[in-house]
């Protein structure tokens, strides 16, 4: 059993990502933008109500305050600050998602903040902060990361997430982004989804399997194959045998 989650909503106006509604077609939980790195009120809105027709859980995709780096540059931000922008962001998406029928079930930091809160206690402190502040929502990140260890800290609920499509390193994390062997083509990221979903196991870049011990699977929606790569591992994962499920 696994579940399967993509990045979604991450349009901002008249610019638009990715097909959201033919992966919400695919996915069982979607990370939607708050507005930080992507995202606005609108298309917020119109991701949370296309997700909740889908029966697709909910998670508020959090970011530093970059719109222009795409959430990909590290901002120096005191914890309380940090705490405070990202309890901004979740109850700006719990509105969009209460008000198609859900409300938002867990969250999920976005690119820099997610590699430095996996990395620095400090920062995993404030983001986790900011989740029992708004009551206990469950937290999707990479397994033992520090985030994980302030969520059992703090007695969040913790899920652990792997990468379809991401190259994995032989330390067990991943390809920094721009480095030979960061992104998977897709029918290699079809093979990690089902390693990973039936092993625990990825390839690294030597060729030797690394544990990805995971609960959550990630297909990012920002190629021009996500859709066709998303249905794929879906119908190899089915195939044998793994339920598809959300984690929340």
């Amino acid at each position: 059993m696994i579940d399967l989650n993509s990045d979604l909503g991450e349009g901002f106006g008249a610019w638009s990502m990715g097909d959201d509604i033919a992966l919400l077609d695919v996915v069982t939980s979607a990370n939607i933008a708050c507005g930080f790195h992507a995202g606005d009120p609108s298309i917020m809105r119109r991701t949370c109500a296309a997700a909740v027709e889908r029966g697709v859980r909910i998670g508020a995709h959090v970011s530093y305050r970059d719109l222009a780096g795409f959430g990909r540059r590290a901002i120096a931000v005191s914890p309380r600050e940090l705490a405070d922008e990202n309890l901004y962001q979740i109850g700006a998406l719990d509105a969009c998602a209460r008000a198609a029928g859900d409300r938002v079930r867990y969250v999920k930091p976005h690119g820099a903040l997610y590699h430095s809160a996996a990395a620095d206690p400090e920062i995993a402190t404030a983001v986790v902060s900011a989740l029992t502040a708004f009551g206990g929502l469950a937290l999707l990140g990479p397994p033992g990361s520090e985030l994980e260890h302030a969520a059992a800290a703090a007695g969040i609920p913790f899920h652990a997430e792997g990468f379809a499509d991401r190259g994995y390193s032989p330390a067990g994390t991943l390809v920094p982004r721009g480095a030979p062997g960061d992104i998977l083509h897709p029918m290699d990221a079809v093979a990690q989804a089902l390693s990973i979903a039936v092993g625990g196991t990825a390839r690294d870049a030597t060729g030797a399997d690394v544990p990805v011990a995971v609960r959550s699977l990630c297909v990012h929606g920002d190629s021009p194959s996500a859709v066709a790569m998303a249905r794929s591992i879906r119908d190899v994962l089915t195939g044998e045998g793994v339920e598809l499920r959300a984690f929340t």
